[in-house]
C-alpha cells in the first residue's frame, strides 16, 4: 500500500528530525508529510531542510496554530488528492513507537482503521504518573460508555486509516481540533460499522518539549462526546470492505 505518515508539529524542533529518522528506518517505503503550525522554535525550517535532500519528506506550512484536528484534516486532504492507500497519524515527540508502524499498516489488510493501543494485552506506557494513567483510562471508559464502542484505547493518536475509510467517515467534515478529534473519527467509524483493530504499542512519555494537553482540551472532549451520543453520524458514501480493497494506481 502506498503510505503517507502525517506528523503535525508545533514547537517540536528537539524531536522532529529523530522522528523522521525513525520513520525512515521502520517504514522506509512510506512518505512523510509534516504539517507545521508556524512553530516559533524553527521546526518548519528543520523539516524544510530535510525535505530538500529527502524526497520522501514534505512540509505543509500553516500560518497559525489551528489545532490538531485542523492539521490532520489538511493532511488528509493532500493524502486523498495524491492517491495514497494508507494514511497514518503519528506524533512528533517520540511517544509513538516507530517500530510498530509496519504492524499498524499491515492491520489495514483486515481492518478499516488500526489503532495503536496502550490498553490491550501487550500494550504498555512508560514514564507516566498514576494521575496520567487514570486520566487516560477513564477517558476511554467514558467514551466506550457514552458512544458504545468496544475500543479500549479510544483516545490514542497513533493510528492508520485506509483511504476509503476517510471518505466513508467524511473526515473533512469533522469539527474537533483538540484530542477529541481522535474520538470523533473513531465514533464515526463505529457508527458506519467499520472494522477497527487495536495493535498493542508501548507508549513513552516525551523526553523533550511540553505536552499540548490542557484543561480546555479535556473539557472539549467531554462535551463533544456527550453531544455525539445524541447525534449519530450517517455516512454519505458506500463503504468498501477490506476484503475488496485494491491499491490505487496512482504513480509514486
Amino acid at each position: 500500500m502506498r503510505t503517507l505518515v502525517i506528523v503535525p508539529t508545533y514547537n517540536e524542533a528537539a524531536n522532529i528530525l529523530h522522528t523522521l529518522d525513525e520513520i525512515g528506518i521502520y517504514l522506509p517505503a512510506a512518505n512523510v508529510l509534516v504539517v507545521d503550525d508556524d512553530s516559533p522554535d524553527g521546526t518548519g525550517s528543520l523539516v524544510a531542510a530535510r525535505a530538500a535532500t529527502d524526497p520522501r519528506v514534505a512540509l505543509l506550512s500553516r500560518t497559525a496554530k489551528n489545532g490538531l484536528g485542523s492539521a490532520y484534516r489538511a493532511g488528509f486532504a493532500q493524502a486523498l488528492e495524491l492517491g495514497y492507500d494508507a494514511i497514518v497519524e503519528m506524533d512528533a515527540d517520540g511517544s509513538h513507537p516507530a517500530q510498530r508502524l509496519p504492524a499498524l499498516v499491515d492491520a489495514l489488510h483486515v481492518s478499516d482503521l488500526a489503532i495503536g493501543s496502550r490498553w490491550v494485552s501487550a500494550g504498555t506506557t512508560k514514564g507516566w504518573s498514576l494521575h496520567r494513567h487514570l486520566l487516560s483510562r477513564m477517558a476511554s471508559i467514558y467514551v466506550r460508555w457514552m458512544l458504545g464502542t468496544t475500543v479500549r484505547d479510544a483516545t490514542s493518536g497513533f493510528r492508520a486509516f485506509r483511504s476509503q475509510t476517510l471518505a466513508t467517515i467524511d473526515a473533512a467534515s469533522t469539527t474537533s481540533n483538540g484530542y477529541s478529534f481522535q474520538i470523533e473519527t473513531l465514533h464515526r467509524a463505529h457508527e458506519c460499522g467499520l472494522i477497527v483493530e487495536e495493535v498493542p504499542i508501548s507508549f513513552a512519555e516525551r523526553e523533550h518539549g511540553q505536552s499540548k494537553m490542557s484543561l480546555g482540551i479535556i473539557i472539549e472532549a467531554l462535551t463533544r462526546v456527550a453531544r455525539w451520543r445524541h447525534h449519530p453520524f450517517h455516512p454519505r458514501v458506500q463503504h468498501a470492505t477490506p476484503a475488496s480493497f485494491s491499491p490505487s494506481k496512482a504513480s509514486p
